[in-house]
């Protein structure tokens, strides 16, 4: 099978959305040079997108055009590699998807252990975070809940009352160990996160909150304007 063919047949295997390499066609045929200009001549005459110099996808067409591929997908290189999870999707996409917010962004953020100078793919700016704690499938979601905390005077189209609101809503869904792992997540996030989680499930009654209270100063003072308006229990956490 000639090289253009051999591509052209695995792309067409290929998921719409899917972003792909040079790297997917190794198996079937050995020379790189070949397989970049195929993948080139292939997004030249529309068959294929580019997103990125060696990224391309096949999109999904609509009467609108065409879409664009997850942002998932986009940044997949930045979240696994070789199966281990080595960063996570936050930042406005995720607090658009957990009703935080119903702003959208052409901005991809990435917490990640070790963090790098943010870069540009396609459309998107991508930028990451510093995230002190083992990132693995089982933190991702409290991980994402405690950045909404971290950046809760960052999320546009909201405030403090209905970000409050909506994350104790979503803390009411959660099981007792996943509240006990966010507590324990949460030790590496600052004073203002662990006082601000604490006094929130304080206020639901949803978990004893001492691992929290034993890792704050007592008479450090935290400045979240607006929490008192949803949480009664501000003041016995040192929250102003």
């Amino acid at each position: 099978m000639k090289t253009t063919d051999y591509i052209a047949y695995t792309i067409d295997r290929l998921p719409k959305g899917y972003v792909f390499t040079y790297d997917d066609f190794h198996n079937g045929v050995n020379n790189k040079e070949s397989i970049i200009k195929a993948l080139n001549r292939m997004a030249v005459s529309g068959k294929i997108e580019k997103l990125s110099k060696g990224k391309y996808y096949k999109a999904e067409k609509t009467i609108f055009g065409n879409l664009e591929p997850p942002q998932k997908q986009i940044v997949k290189d930045l979240l696994e590699d070789n199966g281990k999870i080595i960063g996570y999707l936050t930042g406005l996409s995720i607090y658009n998807q957990l009703g935080f917010t119903t702003q959208v962004s052409n901005t991809i953020q990435i917490g990640k252990n070790e963090v790098r100078s943010q870069l540009e793919r396609g459309r998107y700016s991508i930028s990451f975070v510093k995230q002190k704690n083992t990132i693995n499938k089982e933190n991702i979601y409290p991980l994402q809940l405690l950045d909404v905390l971290r950046f809760t005077d960052k999320i546009p189209d909201t405030n403090i009352e209905n970000t409050l609101k909506r994350f104790i809503d979503l803390l009411k869904k959660m099981e007792a160990k996943e509240i006990s792992n966010l507590q324990r997540l949460a030790l590496k996030y600052t004073p203002s996160v662990r006082a601000l989680l604490g006094a929130i499930l304080e206020e639901i009654n949803l978990a004893d909150t001492e691992l929290l209270k034993n890792s704050l100063n007592p008479i450090t003072k935290y400045k979240i304007k607006g929490a008192e308006n949803i949480l009664t229990t501000t003041e016995k956490w040192n929250i102003q």
